[in-house]
């Protein structure tokens, strides 16, 4: 899946993967997809709460050699 907004948010630590998101994630329109790349171990908790949160659509997420990969779309 393509995404329509990249964030590279590595080396970040909690909350500015988060907060970069949302700021990133309020560019685009609705339906629209953010790829963003972590290094924080606790990323995934923290993105899986904020999409539970804010209602957006964690479309998936993995991780590879240290770094986490998530695609979120803007509901």
């Amino acid at each position: 899946m393509k995404a329509d907004l990249f964030l590279d948010a590595k080396d970040l630590a909690c909350p500015m993967p988060i907060v970069r998101a949302k700021k990133a994630l309020d560019s685009l329109e609705p339906g629209q997809i953010m790829e963003v790349h972590t290094t924080d171990k606790g990323s995934l908790l923290d993105f899986q709460a904020w999409v539970k949160q804010t209602k957006h659509e964690m479309v998936s997420h993995e991780e590879e050699n240290g770094i986490y990969k998530f695609l979120v779309k803007k509901v």
